[in-house]
């Protein structure tokens, strides 16, 4: 038996395979199991390919690998779609009853379990409960308390009624006595339960989470995939500490309304993907110019134009560090795990405040879909700090205002930083436009006071590089002539990938990016590697472009733009292959 399970239902969308898959990842969580999550989903409400994989273990996992253990199949489809990650282990439960199955074919070697779904799902209640049925199966076949399930049920459906939550119950039973009594199988599979607490959540979750532990309290967006779920962890909790979130009619409006708020004091939010960053790039600019402190979230997606919605890419590197007209002072900060979601969303509400600059969070699909377990101390909100910048009351107020006694809003302090303050402060009104302006906000075409502005807000990102520790992350071993590099959600996937390549003998220096701007300086760690290596999810490689322009290197790339996300052993041949070829560059160079 493998340390870990891997288990997955697929059918069209409007199937139930998200809230299915939810169920049981819920019941793994509960039973003090690791889980890491993917999703395979169509751009559609109805019909179309989708699938759940769930990846499970007593210890941490951190990515998807290349095998199915267990199958839900409830369309032919997903055989087909999952039959090079099927074994001579492997376990495949359909309803063998439906005519849209009847002619399916197990691929050799793995067992095939003909469960009438449908027909079991009826004697309990319901044929909508047939996905039911198929977890109860699964129970059987991994020896997994059936209990556990049950508490899951209680918490998706218990909403609905008792009456629900126990249909579930006996249509889950129907399908594990199903499985024991017709099928005389020893299965190879006894999945552990553990006492361990873990909390379960997604990036757009731990983002949200992060948000209002920051103290966000006013957030607008308009629903986009996969953004959307940012905004919807917001609902109905973020006002419960005196928050708001408006939906707005569209991105351009999200942005405005943050930007807004924000000036009025409240720290803001908005969140989308590629194409409302594209909407939202011109007051991206006066919020820069105005030093609005405002946190602008872009989870990406498949580009370009609406591209592939519900596909892994991280395409929008460029457009966060270059997009807009003018030169931009900003932050780009890119979480590389779930976790880092919560942490990266805090800190960037403190950059946007200190520095008084916009600041993207870049986070990107693979991050937004997958749910992860954490111990709750992971998120441990006694550790938050809350830094709200330069900003003055009526004491410190005197300090700040010119021989006039007006209130120099844009004051060319020598760290660029100008003092700030909130509206009704005593002293404190001034005017800020799009315009360029001087220290009191007024507009001016003055060059001399148009170079000083310029400069002051440029001088906040190099203060910033002084004062914050914008470092990376390393794995591996650090004299190993082989380093990666990577940013975004790769991280967990080379983590893994690295176990596979120890045993190989291939050691490596692995190197996780958070901060894409400003961003570590990494001329001495490439200087010291034989080969480097930069493995991210779009076609040009965009972050090997910034590390060249950096470093006066050229570095091996490995990308990936099919709109799926790196799998750890994928990932670990893709290291090998790119090794390979790099030994046979020099070879051929040296003769």
């Amino acid at each position: 038996m493998p340390d870990d399970l891997n288990w997955a239902i697929g059918g069209e969308a409007g199937d139930g395979i998200d809230s299915t898959g939810k169920i049981f990842a819920q019941a793994l969580s509960r039973a003090g199991r690791h889980v890491f999550t993917s999703k395979d989903f169509a751009s559609r409400i109805r019909g179309g390919y989708t699938a759940y994989k769930v990846r499970t273990s007593v210890d941490r996992v951190e990515s998807v690998v290349d095998r199915l253990d267990i199958l839900i199949a409830l369309t032919e489809r997903t055989v087909h779609e999952n039959e090079d990650e099927l074994h001579e282990d492997s376990v495949v439960i359909y309803d063998g009853e439906r005519s849209t199955m009847q002619d399916v074919e197990v691929p050799h070697g793995a067992t095939a379990l003909e469960v009438p779904l449908k027909r079991l799902a009826e004697d309990a209640g319901g044929a909508i409960m047939l996905n039911v049925v198929a977890l109860g199966a699964a129970c059987e076949v991994t020896n997994f308390p059936i209990e556990n399930l049950d508490e899951s049920l209680q918490k998706r459906f218990g909403d609905k009624g008792e009456a629900i939550v126990e249909n579930n119950k006996k249509a889950a039973r129907k399908g594990q006595e199903y499985v024991r009594e017709e099928y005389d199988h020893e299965f190879p599979y006894d999945v552990e339960t553990t006492d361990a607490d873990y909390v379960l959540l997604n990036g757009d979750e731990a983002i949200g989470m992060g948000a209002i532990a920051a103290g966000c309290r006013f957030y607008a967006g308009y629903p986009i995939t996969p953004a959307t779920d940012v905004m919807e962890y917001l609902t109905g909790r973020i006002d419960q500490f005196g928050g708001k979130v408006v939906q707005a009619e569209d991105e351009l409006a999200a942005i405005n309304m943050a930007l807004g708020a924000a000036r009025a004091g409240a720290r803001s939010m908005t969140a989308t993907s590629g194409p409302g960053i594209d909407l939202m790039t011109e007051t991206f600019g006066l919020v820069a110019t105005s030093e609005t402190p405002l946190v602008i979230c872009d989870v990406m997606r498949s580009g370009p134009s609406t591209g592939m919605p519900t596909k892994q890419e991280q395409g929008d590197l460029n457009m966060t560090l270059y997009g807009g007209h003018g030169e931009i002072p900003r932050f780009v900060v890119a979480p590389t795990t779930i976790s880092e979601c919560f942490w990266k969303t805090v800190e960037a509400f403190n950059l946007a405040e200190k520095y008084q600059t916009p600041v993207y969070l870049v986070s990107d699909l693979a991050l937004a879909v997958t749910e992860q377990t954490f111990p709750p101390e992971t998120f441990d909100m006694d550790q938050v700090e809350i830094d709200r910048g330069k900003v003055v009351d009526e004491d410190e107020i005197d300090a700040w205002l010119d021989e006039k006694g007006r209130f120099q809003a844009h004051f060319p302090a020598a760290d660029g930083i100008s003092p700030r303050a909130f509206p009704g402060t005593t002293d404190g009104a001034h005017m800020t436009t799009g315009l360029e302006h001087d220290e009191l906000g007024r507009r001016t075409e003055d060059t001399e006071v148009r170079v000083e502005q310029v400069d002051k807000r440029n001088r906040k990102v190099e203060t910033a590089r002084e004062q914050e520790g914008f470092d990376y992350r390393e794995f591996g071993d650090p004299d190993a002539d082989t380093l990666v590099i990577s940013w975004g959600s790769n991280e967990g996937a080379m983590r893994e990938g690295m176990t596979f390549l120890d045993e190989e003998g291939i050691d490596v220096r692995f190197i996780s990016v958070p901060y894409i701007f400003p961003r570590p300086d990494l001329t001495e760690e490439v200087e010291a590697a034989e080969t480097t290596i930069v493995v991210e999810c779009n076609a040009t490689g965009q972050f090997a472009d910034v590390i060249e322009h950096d470093v006066l290197e050229r570095v091996e790339r490995i990308n990936k733009y099919t709109g799926v996300r790196f799998d750890a052993d994928e990932l670990a041949e893709e290291v090998k292959a790119t090794l390979a070829d790099a030994a046979g560059t020099q070879e051929m160079t040296a003769e």
